[in-house]
C-alpha cells in the first residue's frame, strides 16, 4: 500500500524529495534491479502530465531521489496537482509506493 504525502513546490524552483521505501517488516527494501516511475497530472484524467525524474544512489537503503527542475515547475501553473510514484521489479511487478497531492505554490519573479 502506498504513503499517502502531500508536497509542496515552489513554482519556477528545483524540487527534490527523498522517498525511504521499506518491505512488510519496516526494513529498507533493497531496490537493485528495480526502475522508477512518477507523474504529476492536474486531475487523475488529465491526458497532458509531467515526469518526475527518479533516482536510487543506493539502492540497499531503499531511497528513491524524486525532483522536477527550475523549467518543468515554471511551466505549471500554481494550484493543486496529484502525483504518484511506483516502482517495477525485474519482474515486472509494479507496486505504487507514493501518492497524494502537490501543490504549486505562486511566483512573483519573472525571467524576461
Amino acid at each position: 500500500m502506498a504513503i499517502y504525502a502531500n508536497l509542496t513546490v515552489d513554482q519556477g524552483s528545483d524540487f527534490t524529495s527523498t522517498v525511504s521505501v521499506v518491505d512488510a517488516l519496516n526494513a529498507p527494501l533493497d531496490l537493485t534491479g528495480y526502475t522508477f516511475r512518477g507523474q504529476v497530472r492536474k486531475t487523475y484524467t488529465s491526458s497532458t502530465a509531467v515526469d518526475f525524474t527518479l533516482i536510487s544512489n543506493a539502492p540497499l537503503t531503499g531511497d528513491i531521489l524524486l525532483s522536477l527542475s527550475s523549467a518543468q515547475t515554471a511551466e505549471m501553473k500554481a494550484g493543486r496537482y496529484h502525483y504518484d510514484v511506483e516502482i517495477v521489479s525485474a519482474g515486472n511487478t509494479v507496486t505504487r509506493v507514493l501518492e497524494g497531492q502537490l501543490e504549486v505554490t505562486p511566483r512573483a519573479t519573472r525571467v524576461v
